[in-house]
């Protein structure tokens, strides 16, 4: 059965904290919603940013293409086994994503933000 979703409403949490809930409008004007385990919920926010360029590269036929986010601000913290640090990148209104960072990582990435831009280089890759 195929829904197709006219607003989104809501985005929440169930009452007992197990599961996403994501509220939405459908075509024929019902208020519907569909709720996802953790590690589902998980899964497809690692999917839809590939998705949302797949589908402006496929819109606009410009390969060059990226979803962009303004960065409100950053943080920095160790993990706990102090191997890894945890780099947290934020946006102003609210959305925020975590990534861990082996130390070697760290250095690559201060190094790669305190030459940028290379002018030789359009882009940095690790």
């Amino acid at each position: 059965m195929k829904i197709e979703s006219q607003t989104l409403t809501t985005c929440d949490i169930t009452a007992d904290g197990r599961n996403i809930s994501l509220g939405f409008v459908d075509a024929d004007g019902q208020t519907r919603a569909v709720h996802f385990p953790i590690d589902q919920a998980g899964s497809l926010a690692m999917t839809l940013p590939a998705l949302i360029e797949r589908a402006l590269k496929v819109s606009f036929g410009d390969e060059t293409l990226r979803y962009t986010y303004p960065l409100g601000s950053w943080k920095f913290e160790h993990a706990r086994d102090q191997a890894q640090g945890i780099v947290t990148l934020s946006t102003t209104d609210g959305f925020s994503v975590s990534f861990a960072l082996r130390q070697g990582q760290q250095h690559e990435l201060g190094e790669a933000l305190v030459t940028y831009p290379a002018p030789d280089k359009t882009q940095l890759m690790n």
